[in-house]
């Protein structure tokens, strides 16, 4: 999620760490890995933060492919969106998309990992706190008042093949739902000046009543916020035009 952080209902801390990975990216092929350096980077603090131990688990959980965190099974969304700005721009502005106005139910980004593989793709592993604001009768069928879930994310971008590939998953409430998230973005086969953005999500409600309920309104609240999500993109995009005019 991801955004993707369109996981559930509803820090421009990481947008210098974020930006400045991405400009400094060349292609390194056939030379050897670059450690990244870990960084953390947190909108205004919260109760709930992470102890350094729980964040060495989500960080455990998070490794291996992207695609590895995207699992089958509940119900698939698929979106899609065009954007009229290039690959570079739209993917700059993604990995600076927190915070936004659009999604103000980010409260919190950390950075675990962050390194470029020997093909000069950078992987990045971050932690996104997240309020999902579920409605009463949810909390009621959950059995939980808690609302603050944790999103592990995996991103992989490719400067040379021009692809960004970017996994979520919940790792809170798993016990009762969990939603995985993939997003896809790629510069357009016929206007390679204009990007596209392939979203799908996967939702399996666990062994609780009224789960096709539970599912339809996650689902419903997926695309609402994968609208939000793009939105904010450009509302990034044209906030920094406006800054260069």
């Amino acid at each position: 999620m991801a955004a993707g952080a369109s996981l559930g209902p509803g820090a421009d801390g990481q947008a210098a760490v974020d930006g400045r990975a991405l400009s400094e990216l060349r292609p390194r092929d056939g030379s050897p890995a670059t450690p990244g350096s870990s960084a953390s980077a947190r909108a205004p603090s919260r109760p709930g933060a992470l102890t350094s131990a729980a964040r060495r688990r989500a960080l455990g959980q998070g490794r291996g492919p992207a695609s590895a965190a995207f699992r089958g099974g509940g119900r698939l969304r698929p979106f899609g969106h065009l954007s009229r700005h290039p690959w570079d721009t739209v993917i700059k502005a993604a990995m600076r998309k927190y915070p936004n106005p659009m999604n103000p139910s980010v409260v919190g980004v950390d950075v675990l990992e962050r390194s470029v593989d020997s093909r000069g793709r950078l992987h990045s592993h971050r932690l996104l706190s997240t309020e999902w604001g579920l409605p009463g009768l949810v909390r009621a069928i959950l059995g939980t008042s808690r609302t603050l879930t944790y999103i592990r994310e995996h991103s992989i971008v490719d400067p040379v093949g021009k692809k960004m590939e970017l996994c979520s998953t919940n790792i809170t409430l798993t016990n009762w739902v969990s939603v995985s998230e993939r997003l896809v973005y790629t510069p357009h086969l016929e206007d390679p000046g204009r990007t596209v953005l392939t979203q799908e999500a996967v939702i399996t409600v666990k062994g609780i009543s009224l789960g096709s309920y539970l599912e339809s309104l996650m689902a419903n609240t997926i695309s609402s916020n994968a609208k939000k999500g793009w939105a904010a993109i450009e509302w990034i995009i044209e906030n920094a035009e406006r800054a260069l005019s």
